[in-house]
């Protein structure tokens, strides 16, 4: 909840952006010297950038970009969208042209429990409601190429199956943007002969598919049927890889998404433009928006504020080793984000002690934020961390932050935009400023690791330099899944570890900052449509279940058509 600006009355989120006077989105888009007919309009206040003027923009430099990232999430909140929305909106008061690249909701934690992705208070992308709620379609679009392209591998196989598709050898599953553990594991094709083949299927919910990984990755309708068609559904009789290319489908598939694929334009609380589009989960897939997206709003803006999903372990990762590798982008420059409540869980506070402070919580949960920090000194990267303030914070507890923070020389910035918007984020608006516009602040991004080092040296260079762990260990099926895609000569595919956000290891357990752990590979996927290896670490599961008390049940809908309860 928070705090009315003017009165002593608390408002949720969804009031106070239901309070707001949105500007129409066409004056929006005017801001970044679009016009309304570069626009395909979704109402008065969204609309999409059409591919034509997109592709204008190819000659124009690119603005900066600020990658925003996190300590490991937890219960007591970090509030890493918020501040993304903050710090567009504190750039904005500056007078700098800016625009915010961000993820799309899934309905899956929007229904369930994690909540939706337009930040909070008075530092929110609006209009919320639509945007966690449907929005323009993208998921669904996205969802229904990954069942198309399902029921045409079935179909295949029940017309003859002349590309002698072996059913136990098929890996792309069916997908839904809905948190449902029952769908996780299946059987389809039963009732006799016309209803198909029977044979296990599964589910993965829809930000965890390899279609939203492609959509997110795709630098133009070109580039997604290109991708597309290399995706790897099955193997054969004899055991070779069968692809969307041989079964002929690409362009039926490409089609479903030719306006998806278009990045979509909204507008903050404080009218700051904001593009939408994509949304990977970060603990599966690879967590960032579109790359179109992000490209579309460095040559339109001077300053891109964008973020990856979770912690650094995670989204920033994969931003950095996937994302800028394949759209050769590189970040001026990375904000942590992190909160006393979750740094004093990680410090071994249990939940319902966190509204008292503790001093000697907060310092052992530092750890895990000095950790993150480790990990984008090693990518080569200037930062600064966000300290997201909460209304129980004490002064004490704050000037302990500071005081951590100036003995290891890490610089940082109290941010209070959930309360103040914009202005609440001022001195870390300043301070990035005064970071990229400095010559002589060394910026030598450069990856973890290059693209002909093996895969298991890849997931040990991951392991120890972002995790801070001591080793890997794959299992057997693991180990044989590795020798396969060396043979198909996929080996070359940066990693994309699927794990717990919750822990810097495998296990969500073990919170803080854990030394000398192992992590283990169970099984390792080729998506050679998007260009990675996921790799499955734990007990990391790709189709969510919903909560015993699910978000959804305090949502509901009057006769006038207002929402109530969307967070």
């Amino acid at each position: 909840m928070t705090l009315q600006n003017d009165s002593k009355h608390y408002l949720s989120d969804i009031e106070i952006a239901q309070q707001a006077k949105l500007q129409p989105i066409v004056k929006i888009a005017e801001k970044i010297g679009l016009s309304a007919n570069d626009l395909e309009l979704y109402g008065k206040y969204k609309a999409k950038i059409s591919l034509e003027m997109i592709d204008t923009l190819h000659k124009r430099p690119n603005g900066k970009l600020i990658l925003v990232t996190s300590i490991n999430p937890t219960p007591a909140g970090e509030g890493k969208s918020t501040v993304t929305v903050g710090l567009g909106d504190a750039l904005n008061r500056l007078g700098k042209n800016v625009m915010l690249a961000l993820r799309e909701p899934s309905l899956g934690p929007t229904m369930g429990i994690k909540g939706g992705a337009c930040g909070g208070g008075y530092a929110q992308v609006v209009p919320m409601e639509d945007i966690n709620l449907h929005f323009t379609g993208d998921l669904h679009a996205i969802t229904t190429a990954n069942n198309a392209l399902a029921s045409f591998i079935d179909n295949h196989i029940q017309q003859g199956n002349l590309l002698q598709i072996d059913s136990r050898k098929i890996i792309w599953k069916r997908a839904l943007d809905i948190n449902d553990r029952a769908l996780r594991n299946i059987v389809i094709g039963l009732g006799g002969k016309s209803n198909g083949i029977p044979r296990e299927e599964h589910f993965d919910i829809t930000a965890a598919s390899e279609m939203m990984a492609i959509f997110c990755l795709a630098e133009n309708l070109t580039d997604l049927k290109e991708r597309i068609a290399n995706i790897v559904v099955a193997y054969n009789m004899e055991n070779k890889p069968v692809t969307v290319k041989d079964l002929g489908v690409e362009g039926a598939l490409t089609l479903l998404l030719k306006d998806a694929i278009k990045p979509n334009i909204v507008q903050t609380l404080e009218y700051t433009p904001a593009l939408i589009h994509g949304g990977p989960f970060a603990n599966i897939a690879h967590g960032c928006n579109s790359l179109l997206a992000t490209k579309t709003a460095l040559k339109l803006a001077d300053y891109v504020v964008t973020e990856a999903g979770f912690g650094a372990d995670l989204g920033a990762e994969k931003f950095l080793d996937i994302k800028c590798q394949k759209g050769d982008i590189s970040p001026n420059a990375v904000v942590i984000v992190a909160t006393i409540r979750a740094l004093k869980l990680h410090g071994g506070v249990s939940l319902n002690e966190l509204n008292f402070e503790s001093i000697e919580g907060l310092k052992a949960g530092y750890a895990n934020l000095v950790k993150h920090v480790e990990t984008i000194k090693a990518f080569g990267l200037p930062y600064v961390v966000a300290l997201n303030r909460f209304s129980g914070d004490t002064g004490q507890e704050i000037e302990t932050f500071a005081a951590l923070c100036q003995e290891q020389n890490i610089p940082f910035s109290l941010t209070e935009v959930w309360e103040k918007g914009g202005a609440g984020g001022i001195e870390l608006a300043e301070k990035l400023v005064s970071i990229i516009e400095n010559p002589q602040i060394e910026n030598n991004f450069h990856p973890l690791y290059a693209s002909e080092q093996s895969i298991e040296e890849k997931l040990l260079a991951v392991v120890q330099k972002v995790y801070g762990g001591k080793n890997v260990e794959l299992s057997a099926l693991a180990r044989k899944q590795i020798a396969d895609i060396e043979k198909n000569e996929w080996s070359h595919f940066p990693v994309c570890i699927a794990k717990t956000q919750y822990s810097l290891s495998d296990d969500p357990k073990k919170l803080g900052r854990p030394e000398n752990f192992t992590i283990t590979i169970r099984e390792l996927k080729p998506s050679v449509g998007a260009g990675f290896i996921v790799a499955y670490a734990g007990e990391m599961l790709t189709m969510p279940g919903l909560p015993k008390k699910p978000a959804a049940l305090n949502m509901d809908i009057d006769d006038s058509g207002k929402i109530k309860g969307l967070f």
